[in-house]
């Protein structure tokens, strides 16, 4: 009888972590991990955060450690279709797999402007270790560098750009970068750390075209003003990769729809990671967490299941962000209704807020408060009830704090 087969389509965290994961729970079938792109799956978080694209492109796991779990990998491959009736993952040079499952882990594409000249050189987007690469070649060159879409990824790299000492421009179409995961107030303070080491940050902008003979040369906004530009980096978010999952009739809705295992509603196809659409436990309502941390843990999870040990991912959503040498931390997800709490003494280089909804803790962030926030964690995972004056005050004991909402008896006042 021949080996069940799972075939993972998308070397990201996600589907690694779901092929060790599946060996892990005992699963003894065949597991091949197919991908696109022909390097060793590698870690993307670090893509935007290092000026250096050797230390920038980091293996998720050694060479060695795929063929000693006896997983298959098939990279450079591009998986052009599933063969729903044959069950079969069929690739773009005409070869196809069996597949007794699959686990679709693909990951997001980097959403485009839709304006004239996104296609001269030095306009990038970053996501892949090639992005990496071709940002890099381009700001070796020098400046200026304009970066559109002041999320995470344009920050991150506005902050490898000044350091090399690139003259750099933040245009963001929102009242402020990272106002949407963030809120207003510590919006603000991130904002401020960056104009402080000399970035321009324009908000309520948007591009109307890029300028240039052969590469870009300037970025015209909707206002009219002109920035010259040496080379541009797009970063206003990105979309579900899941053009396979909706071929085969696969429910998507902002991602592919997924229960608490990461099924489908195909019986032989899975999800997991920044494509799927899920409902956290700890967030309470269906959507994509695009967290290395989140796609880590709910890849894992999801392998198990599929392994046939069931398994859910209820850790309290976590992402890091290292700017400047600084690192900003957060657990939990905040709403824009939430109230912020800001710990007595903050300033743009080091801060901790809290986020609360109904007198509970729904996540706590700081910037080089690494500790304070590892403490805090607890507050978020239990859900007990806390005073904002308790939190904001600096003098109060975060681990013992934590230590009795772990217990449920977390004390109201100080």
């Amino acid at each position: 009888m021949p080996r069940t087969h799972h075939v993972i389509v998308g070397a990201s965290i996600a589907g690694v972590s779901a092929a060790v994961a599946m060996r892990e729970n005992g699963f003894d079938g065949s597991i091949t991990l197919v991908d696109a792109q022909r390097q060793l799956p590698y870690e993307r978080p670090a893509l935007s955060k290092e000026a250096d694209p050797e230390k920038a492109v980091r293996p998720i796991l050694p060479d060695g450690h795929y063929a000693g779990h006896d997983i298959d990998l098939v990279l450079g491959a591009r998986v052009r279709r599933l063969d729903d009736d044959r069950h079969r993952v069929v690739l773009d040079g005409g070869d196809d797999l069996p597949a007794d499952r699959v686990l679709l882990t693909t990951g997001a594409f980097c959403r485009r402007l839709g304006v004239p000249g996104e296609g001269l050189a030095d306009v990038h987007s970053l996501r892949t270790a090639d992005d990496a690469r071709r940002v890099f070649t381009s700001l070796e060159r020098g400046g200026p560098l304009v970066v559109v879409g002041g999320g995470f990824i344009g920050l991150e790299a506005a902050a490898v750009a000044r350091t090399m000492g690139i003259e750099v421009t933040v245009v963001e179409a929102g009242h402020l970068p990272l106002h949407g995961p963030l809120g207003p107030s510590v919006a603000r303070l991130m904002t401020r750390l960056h104009q402080e080491h000399g970035v321009h940050v324009l908000t309520g902008q948007g591009v109307r075209r890029f300028r240039g003979s052969g590469s870009v040369e300037e970025v015209v906004l909707t206002d009219g003003r002109r920035l010259p530009a040496a080379a541009v980096i797009v970063g206003i978010g990105v979309a579900a990769d899941d053009r396979i999952a909706q071929e085969v009739g696969v429910t998507c809705e902002n991602g592919v729809v997924v229960d608490l295992h990461g099924r489908t509603d195909h019986p032989w196809l899975w999800s997991a990671g920044d494509v799927a659409s899920h409902i956290h436990p700890a967030v309470g309502s269906r959507a994509r967490i695009e967290h290395w941390d989140v796609a880590m843990r709910h890849g894992a999870a999801v392998g198990a299941s599929m392994a046939g040990t069931p398994t859910v991912n209820t850790a309290v959503p976590y992402f890091w962000s290292d700017q400047y040498g600084k690192s900003l931390q957060m657990f939990g997800r905040a709403g824009p209704q939430d109230r912020v709490v800001l710990r007595e003494g903050v300033t743009p280089e080091r801060f901790l807020a809290f986020w609360l909804r109904e007198d509970r803790a729904v996540a706590v962030a700081g910037l080089d408060e690494g500790k304070a926030v590892r403490a805090a964690r607890a507050l978020v995972e239990s859900g007990a009830p806390v005073l904002a004056d308790v939190l904001a005050d600096p003098s109060t004991d975060l681990r013992a704090l934590s230590r009795g909402a772990a217990r449920q008896t977390l004390p109201l006042r100080a």
